[in-house]
C-alpha cells in the first residue's frame, strides 16, 4: 500500500494540472470502489474549479469551489496518471481507456487525470470542506511526521508506557500519521532502534535520534518519487526510485550496510508484517 512519499508525490504531480482548473468533465465507471462512490459524484464535480491539494496521512483532499472536498485513497493498487498535458511545445495525447480506469477528469487546462485501480482496494468520497477532519477516514489520525506537530517531545510522550513493540507503535496511525511498513524499517534501522523494542522502553536519547530519522528517510523517499515495489507509479507514469536506496526493507540476507558492522540483514514477522533489521547494531 502506498505510504506517505508515495501520495505526497501524486499530490504534487497532480497539482499543477488541478489546481486552480475547472472539472470541465467527471466520468465515473462504476457505482463502488472497496467502498461505493459518492451518489451524483459525477454531477457533483463536473463544473467545479479545484482551490487547492492537500495530502492528510495516505489520503489526498481536492477542496472545491462547491464547498466540498474530494477525498482519495489509493489502496493496494491504486494509480492515477496525468494525459493531455502540455509540456513545452510537444502535446501529449489522452491514452485509449483501459479497463480499470474508473474514474475521470477532464480539466480545463486540458489535462485529463485518471484514477485506475487493477483491484478497486481504493476508495473515493465527498465530504463538506470546513469539516473534512471529522471525516471517518481522518478523524483521530495522529500529527503529520513531517509537520510543526511532530518532534521528539511528542514521540517520547506517545511512547511513554506504551508495552508494544516500537515497529507496531510507529504503525500505528492515531500516534502518527501517514507512517507504513517500509519507512519505519528504514528509520529504525538509521536510528539503531531494534523493531522488536518496547516503545515504552525506549530512552530520550535515542528518541532523539529517531524522530529526525523518520523525518529524513521520508523527505528522501519524496524527493525520489517514493518507492515502485509493484503497483507505485508517479502521475507521470515513472517509477519512485527510493527503492534503491533501501537500507534493509526486502534485503533479508544482504550484509548491514552500516560503516563497521558486520551483521546480517534478517526477517521477521511482526502482527502480520514484515520487519527487516540487523540484530547485531539495533538493539
Amino acid at each position: 500500500m502506498p505510504e506517505l512519499p508515495e501520495v505526497e508525490t501524486v499530490r504534487r504531480g497532480l497539482e499543477p494540472a488541478m489546481a486552480g482548473h475547472v472539472i470541465t468533465r467527471a466520468e465515473v465507471r462504476r457505482p463502488d470502489l472497496r467502498w461505493p462512490l459518492p451518489e451524483r459524484m459525477a454531477e457533483r464535480l463536473t463544473g467545479k474549479r479545484v482551490l487547492s491539494l492537500r495530502r492528510r496521512s495516505k489520503y489526498l483532499l481536492t477542496d472545491l469551489d462547491s464547498g466540498e472536498t474530494l477525498l482519495w485513497h489509493l489502496g493496494m493498487s491504486g494509480r492515477v496518471l496525468i494525459s493531455g498535458q502540455v509540456a513545452g511545445q510537444f502535446h501529449h495525447g489522452h491514452p485509449l481507456p483501459e479497463k480499470h480506469d474508473h474514474v475521470v477528469l477532464d480539466l480545463s487546462g486540458g489535462a485529463r487525470i485518471t484514477f485506475n485501480d487493477a483491484r478497486r482496494f481504493g476508495a473515493m468520497d465527498l465530504a463538506p470542506t470546513g469539516g473534512v477532519e471529522t471525516h471517518k477516514w481522518l478523524v483521530g489520525l495522529g500529527p503529520e511526521p513531517l509537520g510543526n506537530a511532530f518532534s521528539d517531545a511528542y514521540l517520547a510522550g506517545a511512547f511513554a508506557g506504551k508495552r508494544t513493540p516500537v515497529k507496531a507503535a510507529l504503525l500505528d496511525q492515531r500516534l502518527i500519521a501517514g507512517l507504513g511498513n517500509i519507512y519505519v524499517s528504514e528509520a529504525l534501522h538509521r536510528a539503531h532502534i531494534s523493531p522488536r523494542r518496547m516503545a515504552g522502553r525506549i530512552g530520550a536519547g535515542r528518541i532523539a535520534v529517531l524522530a529526525p530519522a523518520i523525518r529524513d528517510v521520508l523527505t528522501e523517499a519524496i524527493a525520489a518519487g517514493g518507492s515502485s515495489l509493484r503497483d507505485h507509479r508517479q502521475t507521470s507514469g515513472e517509477l519512485g526510485y527510493f527503492q534503491h536506496a533501501f537500507r534493509v526493507y526486502d534485503r533479508e540476507g544482504h550484509p548491514c550496510p552500516t560503516d563497521g558492522c558486520d551483521g546480517t540483514i534478517r526477517r521477521i514477522v511482526q502482527s502480520g508484517r514484515s520487519s527487516f533489521y540487523c540484530p547485531r547494531c539495533q538493539r
